[in-house]
Order: C-alpha cells, then structure tokens, then sequence
C-alpha cells in the first residue's frame, strides 16, 4: 500500500469544498460535490478502473474486476460531501508528522486549540501523522477519509493481481451529511452482496448498530394582528412553540441520554406571530420506540392547544433511516467477516454502536447489508477536526482482508 498517494489523494480531495446545503432544492445540493465526483471517477479510470463512471446525480461508480470465478460482490461506499455544521470552503490543511502528544495549536485561529485532555484519542496518535485543519474551517475527513480509503484500497488490488478476490464494487455518495444520501443510489447497478461504509471515527471500529430515526416538523399556526390592537385578536404562534418547548421532557434530550438512550432532539425553530415551524430529531435503538415518542409530542400538542387558546399545532412525522441491525441479523457474515479481517491482520478491534445514523442505515434497511468501519476521523463537524494517515492505512489493510476474505 502507497502511504504518500494515501495522503496526496486526502489532501486533493480535502481542499474541494463540497459542503452540503440543507433545503436547497437541488441534488446534490452543492456543486463541489459534482466537482469531487467528476475527478473521483477520472481517477478510477486511470488506474483501471474500465466502467467507472459519474451518473446524472453525482454518485460515482466502478468495479475492480475479480479474480476468482463465482466470488461474491464486494462493495465499498464512502461521502463526498461534509456537514454544513462548519464551513468546508478554502480548507487549509495542515500535516503533522511524527505527531509529539502535545497540544496542538491551530495556524489560522490560535485561539483554537486540540487539547490533549479534551480529546483522549490524540494520546494514541504520538508519533503518527496527523492532519489538522487551520481552525478556520472543518478538515472534511467525514468522509473524505473512506474516500481515499477507498481509492487506495481499489489501487492497491489493481497493482496486487495476486490478491484473490470477486468484483469490488466501489460508489461514492453525495448528501449524506443532510439526509440524502442513498437516495438515487441505483442498487442494480451496485449489485453486491454485502457493503462496507468507511465511515466512522478512529481505528478499529465495527458499527453493527445505529439509531431508527424520524422527524418530526410541527407547525404552529396562529393569528397576525397590530400588536397595539392584538387584545382579544392575536394568536402568537411563536409564544406557543415556546411553551412547546418548555413543555419537551429534559429526560429525553441528548443533553441527558448516553449509551443505548434514545432522544428528542429540536433542533430548528424559525416563524413568526402567524406561523412558527419547530424540526425535532427523533432517535431510539428500538425501532418500535419511535412511535412512542412521537406520542410524547403530539401528547404535549394537545396540551398547548389549552394553554394558548386558539393555536392550531400540526405534527408530520417524516421517517429518516432504520438501525442496521435490524437487516444485519439477515447476512450475519457482514460482520462476521469484518471481525475475521481485523484478526487477521493482528488489529485491535471493538463492535460498536453508533448515535447517529449513516448511508450504511439506509443501504442495509434496503436489502444491502452494510456495517460502518474506521476511517480514522476524529472531533467530525469542527474545527477542530483531525485525521490520523495511519489510521486510515490500517482501515485499507482491513479493507483488502475482508475481500480475501469474502472470495474463500
């Protein structure tokens, strides 16, 4: 495996500002992410890759032809895109070689700082390379990590014939960041019997489990007057989000659940006197649970129709992605082979659930089993965000065991 071509590949596709734009009508909602696509697939077909191609959405497929008759279909995914959270535009990357275990003190804004004690991974990372951004920006290794990963995965196969393997199936995603990531996947044409998202943090990481997740958009709708002849006319849809709010169990926030809790999570209010919209992340690991704290919120609805009288509340649940483990337990060698990998090789590893969600949620609620690993990201959505190069090599030495693998 080329270590510099690893890096050289992250830090091109690092300084292409593929940024997601929520609600932006378009797909995928940022040109950068068709930019990255467009030299992801060029790259492909550089190295071999005879079928790689960019389709009318963006996503970006292609296939390492096998070299064992009757092998399963291997795929592979990653995102191009990061998360609006922190601005992805004019990244500045910064490599640090040798990493000393000290504190790092950010170029472009040296009021921030990657604490040593605030981030407990960094202790592992002493004398590897890592890659910070300037503290202006995010890094964008969520996921621009699993996309070298897997960029280097499938060039290392090319250059190694002897390797045994079936077809490797790579396409890279737009959007995931804000929901939509798997939404014009076309399955056909992946086409695979098992899927492995190189999404998650650290090294060693085997994500067999996410949230179920819904929203819900609730509507206040009220009545616009004068405020000097509002008496007795007025109906402030934005005072009743506002008892809404005060109204949602603390019991239930991220702020107070951990481990396997689920949550009710607001997270966008906007409106005014006549109209106020409140979007609520609803999370649990069972599956079944969701509907129940829907029921807590419409539940709360009816009461602050009492106490504001006159204020019509509306509640839409929109389902986002289930827990993979629910379409897991269908292809138990998914995991299974992904365990026998990192054995293999001598790597430490954990089986691990995650808070959040990701394109292997929807992949696998689909009918293609896709457990999330390792991508050696850490502090994601900051900028304070780094990724460690050794990190990410180890998760292509896993990536070339479970091929092996999965061809015996």
């Amino acid at each position: 495996m080329n270590k510099q071509r690893l890096l050289e590949r992250f830090l091109q596709y690092v300084q292409i500002d593929t940024t997601a734009v929520d609600e932006s009508g378009n797909y995928p909602s940022s040109p950068g992410q068709l930019e990255i696509g467009k030299l992801l697939a060029e790259q492909m077909l550089e190295m071999g890759i005879a079928d790689a191609h960019q389709d009318e959405w963006g996503i970006v497929y292609g296939t390492v032809p096998g070299n064992m008759d009757g092998a399963p279909v291997v795929a592979f995914n990653s995102h191009v895109d990061t998360s609006p959270e922190t601005t992805g535009k004019d990244v500045k990357p910064n490599v640090i070689e040798n990493y000393d275990g000290q504190d790092i003190v950010l170029t472009g804004d040296t009021s921030k700082i990657i604490s040593v004690a605030e981030c407990k991974d960094l202790a592992g990372a002493k004398g590897k390379t890592i890659i910070t951004t300037d503290g202006t920006t995010l890094l964008g290794g969520d996921d621009k990590a699993g996309v070298a990963i897997i960029m280097e995965l499938a060039n290392h196969l090319i250059e190694n014939p002897e390797i045994p393997h079936g077809d490797v199936r790579i396409f890279f995603t737009c959007d995931e960041e804000i929901g939509h990531g798997i939404d014009h996947v076309d399955l056909k044409k992946v086409d695979a019997t098992v899927c492995y998202n190189f999404d998650s943090g650290g090294q060693g990481d085997i994500d067999e489990e996410t949230f179920s997740a819904d929203m819900a958009v609730v509507t206040f709708t009220g009545v616009n007057t004068h405020p000097a002849y509002g008496k007795d006319k007025m109906i402030n849809a934005s005072r009743a989000a506002g008892h809404f709010l005060a109204g949602m169990p603390m019991g239930l926030s991220p702020e107070r659940t951990a481990d396997r809790d689920g949550f009710l999570h607001p997270y966008i209010l906007e409106g005014g006197v006549a109209q106020a919209t409140l979007k609520i992340l609803i999370r649990d690991f069972d599956t079944s649970k969701l509907s129940e704290h829907a029921e807590v919120l419409k539940d709360l609805a009816q009461s602050v129709e009492g106490t504001c009288p006159g204020t019509k509340i509306n509640i839409e649940i929109v389902e986002q992605y289930r827990n993979m483990a629910d379409g897991l337990v269908n292809e138990p060698r998914a995991v299974a082979y992904a365990v026998e990998a990192h054995e293999r090789i001598g790597h430490q590893f954990k089986r691990t659930i995650v808070r959040g969600g990701t394109d292997g949620s929807r992949l696998t609620e689909l009918g293609l089993p896709t457990p999330n690993l390792s991508s050696g990201q850490h502090n994601i959505h900051s900028p304070l965000e780094w990724a460690c190069l050794d990190e990410m090599l180890a998760a292509v030495e896993v990536g070339v065991e479970i091929v092996k693998r999965w061809a015996e």
